[in-house]
């Protein structure tokens, strides 16, 4: 499981025609979940989205925590908010915005299934070549670490740190992630705040 120096900064649209394209492949593949539920906080924008997008209101939440920064992780990830709906006997879809390690979805999947829902199926935007939990319904491979929309200012704070400890500059940091796309306006305008 090697990690790139390389970011992916999607945008909005790109997100969006990922969202519009994962609710077809569900759809098409006959699934109607009875319950969505975002896995916080990276899924929940997601799973908002596919709520919209399936026509279901019918949404919860899940809290796992694994990352400490860019590709740091705790030794083990761990669920700090059990899921907020019953989901026994239910169709569930539970959504997160990448597997990576897939150690987190595993343990969400675990988790839910001791719960007894009828039907368990995971959706990511992302999935890396090595996560060991391969979701569902996924649009995209990548071996890059990305940036949500939803995460820019975090992203920046903990890139700026990463390159600090490895004794690189602010301003190294910067280039690189505007170099893979990172809006310049958004940059100053956080390193303000940073």
């Amino acid at each position: 499981m090697e990690q790139s120096e390389k970011f992916e900064i999607p945008t909005w649209e790109e997100i969006y025609a990922m969202l519009l394209d994962l609710g077809d492949r569900i759809k098409g593949d006959k699934y109607s979940p009875d319950i969505i539920v975002g896995v916080s906080r990276g899924g929940w924008t997601p799973a908002r989205i596919l709520s919209d997008l399936l026509e279901n209101p019918e949404i919860a939440n899940i809290k796992a925590e694994f990352y400490l920064g860019v590709s740091e992780r705790k030794k083990y990830p761990i669920i700090t908010q059990s899921v907020s709906a019953n989901v026994k006997g239910k169709k569930v879809l539970a959504v997160d915005d990448v597997s990576d390690t897939g150690k987190s979805l595993q343990l969400v999947r675990t988790h839910l299934i001791r719960r007894d829902p009828k039907i368990l199926k995971i959706a990511t935007l992302y999935m890396k070549p090595w996560s060991i939990t391969k979701p569902d319904y996924y649009e995209k491979m990548t071996r890059s670490w990305i940036i949500f929309p939803w995460e820019r200012k975090e992203a920046l704070r903990k890139v700026v740190k990463q390159y600090q400890r490895k004794g690189k500059s602010t301003e190294d940091a910067k280039q690189v992630l505007m170099k893979y796309g990172f809006h310049r306006e958004l940059i100053n305008r956080f390193s303000k705040e940073i």
